[in-house]
């Protein structure tokens, strides 16, 4: 049985689209003034700021927990408004062999909608899939809209 797994979960947002896709590529470092009760921190320690290759750390709150993971960003699609991460250290990695986070960016019909996608593999069958994290991802979105909307 293959531990390989995926998570998709689709969100509507009120904000115009571009303003989300800006943020997760160029200004990922802002986002914990926008949700500092789950973001704490992040930083980036090679290359720049929305651009592929580059590698940054994000401090974070999760199941209660504080808890750091750092990641290289592998694709980005500006015409798709998609950006593609995986996780290359940290606290996710104890439980899954390889982790991906996509987050894209899209308006359908009229509806603007942010879809997260996790990839993972799990290290072996009693771990959980990664609900909880999905709902993090999920409940940063929101703050992040909220924050614009004021």
């Amino acid at each position: 049985m293959s531990l390989k797994r995926k998570l998709v979960s689709e969100i509507e947002i009120k904000s115009e689209v571009d303003i989300l896709h800006e943020i997760f590529r160029y200004r990922p470092h802002h986002i914990f003034n926008m949700c500092p009760d789950k973001i704490q921190n992040v930083d980036i320690h090679e290359g720049e700021w929305g651009t592929v290759g580059s590698v940054i750390s994000w401090n974070f709150t999760h199941d209660g927990k504080e808890k750091v993971v750092k990641e290289i960003v592998e694709e980005i699609d500006e015409e798709k408004k998609l950006i593609k991460k995986k996780i290359i250290e940290g606290d996710l990695l104890e439980d899954y062999k390889s982790f991906c986070i996509t987050a894209h960016v899209d308006t359908k019909d009229e509806n603007n909608l942010v879809t997260w996608i996790l990839e993972y593999e799990k290290k072996n069958a009693n771990v959980s899939d990664p609900h909880t994290f999905m709902k993090l991802c999920l409940n940063m979105t929101k703050d992040i809209e909220t924050y614009h909307i004021k």
